[in-house]
């Protein structure tokens, strides 16, 4: 192992993130991969004692994450109390409460070291704190996983005990508690108990049926990810990166979103440590399928593998969104899936990118064997025009692979 020294300065902390990027593709167990496992460590820690940006105050944080959301002093009376509180709160009259603090940082995001102004604080939530009936069971009932009947709110805390015994018990579905909101793509009004509904079904269905072999860590790479796009070229392509995946011990659910998740796919994992890739199709198309797949694989190798407690969770419209924050590791598996479905090179030199017909569709899509409605996608993203080459991108074509009814 090379000579790893600590952390203590903003350059050490650049010079180690360097780092990190030359060695993510390290096999473990090799010298590379032991350095990789402990700079990670150690970059988690400094950023765990650092806050770049410094704290902005608990107004200015709110007032961003309004802004972020598009949301009006009207939207804040379900977390602060009244529209009273509301505009003493803005006006800076009123001190943020505990409870306020809560609910602020639960449904808004805002972490509870801004909103308390103390350095460390956390609002941790553990399975005795939640509210049983905030659960949408109605919505979940109607996706049948579980009988609808009169009396859900009655039993909504066996319904959703049932939920996280399926989903491997108390122990395993840690992560998906979303203690903090480092590691979240997520819209601004996302129902955090929605989300925790959703991700359980997709760990309960995983563990009913699990990939027969192990997940090997290490498995995920770049080349990788271009192995599985390159199964996008036949037309049950989704079907077979699902079996690909299965025999590498990786399993991929889809299950339909809940209202007010606002979510594209997670990468989650089983009590076992098999990572577990779980999709919406809220959009059915081919392009945004392969996408948002490779995405979620992507934390799986440059994230999930090197930091065993962490989970992540997409709503993939927010790349296209002004002035959002932008977490590095969101970059990172942005870049991931972007290469490995079209290389930059590729991109570069191919006419398609000024001339976007479907002769230069079609041409680079069979140089690089996959889909065409990978490269009709990538137009259509980057020309932020979605009504550009529809006739490639297979509108309709994935729920009906998996038995999603559209």
């Amino acid at each position: 192992m090379a000579n790893v020294k600590p952390i203590r300065t903003e350059k050490d902390y650049e010079t180690a993130l360097a780092r990190v990027d030359e060695l993510m593709d390290a096999a473990p167990g090799s010298p590379e991969g032991d350095e990789l496992d402990v700079l990670v460590d150690l970059v988690e820690l400094y950023e765990s004692k650092h806050e770049p940006m410094g704290y902005p105050s608990p107004l200015a944080a709110i007032e961003f994450r309004m802004d972020q959301g598009g949301l009006s002093p009207r939207d804040l009376i379900p977390f602060i109390g009244s529209r009273a509180k509301v505009s003493e709160v803005l006006s800076g009259k009123r001190a943020i409460t505990m409870p306020m603090a809560r609910a602020l940082h639960e449904h808004l995001g805002i972490p509870a070291d801004v909103l308390l102004r103390q350095p460390g604080t956390a609002l941790d939530e553990t399975l005795a704190d939640l509210e049983w009936t905030r659960f949408p069971l109605k919505a979940m009932a109607k996706l049948k996983w579980f009988p609808d009947g009169p009396d859900l709110a009655e039993r909504a805390e066996e319904l959703i005990g049932a939920l996280i015994e399926r989903a491997g018990g108390r122990d395993a579905v840690g992560a998906a508690l979303y203690r903090k909101n480092d590691h979240l793509r997520v819209n601004a009004k996302m129902d955090p108990y929605a989300l925790k509904a959703w991700c359980w079904q997709i760990l309960a269905r995983a563990n009913e049926n699990q990939p027969k072999v192990n997940y090997v860590r290490g498995t995920v790479t770049l080349d990788f990810l271009k192995e599985v796009a390159r199964l996008s070229g036949s037309e049950d392509g989704p079907r077979l990166a699902k079996d690909f995946l299965a025999e590498n011990g990786i399993a991929l659910v889809t299950e339909r979103h809940l209202p007010r998740t606002y979510l594209d796919g997670a990468a989650l994992r089983l009590g076992d440590g098999r990572p577990v890739i779980g999709l919406t199709l809220r959009y059915d198309r081919i392009d945004h399928f392969w996408f948002c797949l490779l995405h979620e694989l992507a934390h799986v190798g440059r994230h999930m593998d090197h930091n065993q407690g962490v989970a992540f969770f997409d709503d993939l419209t927010l790349r296209t969104v002004e002035g959002e924050r932008e977490n590095p590791r969101e970059a990172q598996a942005d870049e991931w899936a972007e290469e490995a479905l079209i290389p930059w090179a590729a991109w570069e030199a191919s006419a398609v990118r000024d001339r976007p017909t479907s002769m230069t569709v079609m041409n680079l899509a069979n140089a690089l064997q996959v889909h065409p409605a990978i490269v009709a996608g990538k137009v259509r993203y980057e020309r932020q025009n979605h009504r550009l080459l529809s006739q490639f991108v297979g509108t309709g074509e994935v729920r009906r692979q998996f038995g999603m009814a559209a």
